[in-house]
């Protein structure tokens, strides 16, 4: 397709493809880390205020709300990166159209339904959460539609490539205003228990998500003028459903961890390996801010048939979080005596598992992209199979090791799983695409 055959918005599109990510990725990295320090704080408070043990509760009910929260988007959240910015560069804005609006409702039906599901649960079967968790997670059920909305918002605003209106309001804004509130609750005589830090998040979540929606939907007015409506139920469907079990084993592969050794071992035990997962969070976002950064262009890209920018794409990225994780995940190992005391006395055990977290992210950065290229080009039902295998592989390792080697084992397990799926994703995305994602060979085009 020639740049004279272009519509002029499409060939616009095209130009800012063309330019380098890192200024984004740095943005998104930049908010992420921001973000965390007010988290890191939330958690430290946390942790001192409510003891281990209820701290284990609140870690374990705040583990089940994200992970459930992010899936029940059903796939549209990284579908509106993979079919909006590909509406657009083809110029059909009546699509484009269809999608936010019918992501936007379909989200909303399937988290308020979850939650309505889980409440009537809660209401007949009490006996099915231990007492301790009752409380707890009758307020997460509140919070985990919010989650879901939020996360389809940060979607659409990513497939504009409006960063900072995508990541600021979950993770700057939400993170600040449930430290602000929980610090607020204590003051004016709150007990220091699980529910009241998930009231918390409640209460933050729900101002976050109303701010973002209102900024979100004025530049959306611009940006797509008012018309008609098109939809394409079995497309979206299709690709974005596969897409949601990626995320689902992606958020069980996060979080399996510590959802096994919530039942192997004391909730005190599961609040300190909490707090080194916290710590390691900082690695992780590096391949979310590049991510972020890259995504929504790796769809448009092919959507234009422009094969070596796609290539270009894939090189860049592979080699920017690759080297940015390896030296964010050093200066974290630096840190960590400093970070993990701010939990409290006591926990320099967890030193060796935030070492082998980091080095598994480490290594794991060494493969490159391929996750994005399977969910943005297609092969998002590979990804999810692979994704899936790991999950076990890991839920596996985690029951073999953990009674043995306690949390060092849950970590080592993680590490080794997380390792062994960004190879084969890796893999997958070589074979289907042409397109090698390891630094070693990224940018070639076969």
């Amino acid at each position: 397709m020639s740049a004279a055959a272009l519509p002029i918005q499409a060939f616009r599109r095209l130009r800012a493809l063309t330019g380098r990510p890192q200024r984004v990725a740095l943005t998104v990295f930049a908010i992420r880390v921001g973000s965390a320090g007010f988290a890191y704080g939330a958690q430290v408070l946390a942790a001192r205020l409510m003891g281990w043990d209820a701290y284990g509760v609140f870690a374990s009910v705040w583990v089940w709300t994200a992970m459930l929260g992010h899936t029940l988007t059903l796939g549209l959240s990284q579908g509106a990166c993979r079919f909006v910015p590909a509406n657009q560069a083809q110029g059909d804005l009546d699509l484009a159209r269809g999608y936010i609006r019918a992501g936007a409702l379909m989200t909303g039906g399937a988290a308020l339904a979850v939650a309505g599901l889980g409440g009537a649960l809660l209401v007949l079967e009490p006996d099915l959460v231990a007492p301790a968790y009752r409380a707890p997670v009758a307020v997460a059920l509140c919070v985990m539609p919010l989650f879901a909305v939020q996360d389809y918002l940060e979607g659409v605003a990513r497939s504009q490539n409006w960063i900072g209106l995508a990541i600021a309001p979950p993770y700057l804004l939400r993170q600040t205003l449930m430290m602000a509130c929980m610090i607020a609750a204590i003051l004016l005589g709150a007990p220091p228990r699980a529910e009241v830090a998930m009231a918390s998040m409640l209460v933050a979540a729900a101002a976050a998500t109303t701010i973002q929606a209102a900024l979100l939907a004025m530049r959306l007015r611009r940006e797509l003028a008012d018309g008609p409506h098109r939809y394409r139920w079995r497309t979206w469907l299709g690709t974005s459903l596969p897409i949601a079990a990626i995320d689902l084993a992606n958020a069980g592969f996060t979080f399996v961890d510590v959802i096994v050794l919530g039942a192997l071992v004391s909730p005190a035990e599961v609040g300190l390996y909490f707090a080194a997962t916290r710590i390691q969070q900082f690695v992780v976002f590096v391949h979310f801010a590049v991510s972020a950064a890259t995504l929504q262009r790796y769809s448009a890209a092919h959507a234009l048939e422009n094969r070596f920018l796609l290539a270009e794409l894939v090189r860049r990225q592979a080699h920017l979080t690759a080297a940015a994780t390896l030296a964010v995940g050093g200066l974290i190992l630096a840190a960590s005596p400093l970070l993990l005391a701010m939990f409290g006395a006591g926990l320099g055990d967890s030193i060796p598992i935030l070492c082998v977290l980091v080095a598994g992210s480490v290594a794991a950065s060494l493969f490159g992209p391929g996750e994005d290229l399977l969910t943005m080009l297609g092969g998002e039902r590979r990804c999810a199979g692979i994704t899936a295998g790991a999950l076990i592989v890991a839920a596996g390792l985690c029951l073999a090791l953990v009674p043995a080697f306690g949390a060092l084992g849950a970590a080592v397990s993680v590490a080794l799983a997380t390792v062994a799926r960004a190879g084969f994703l890796a893999h997958a995305a070589g074979r289907l695409h042409g397109l090698p994602t390891p630094i070693w060979s990224a940018g070639a085009v076969r």
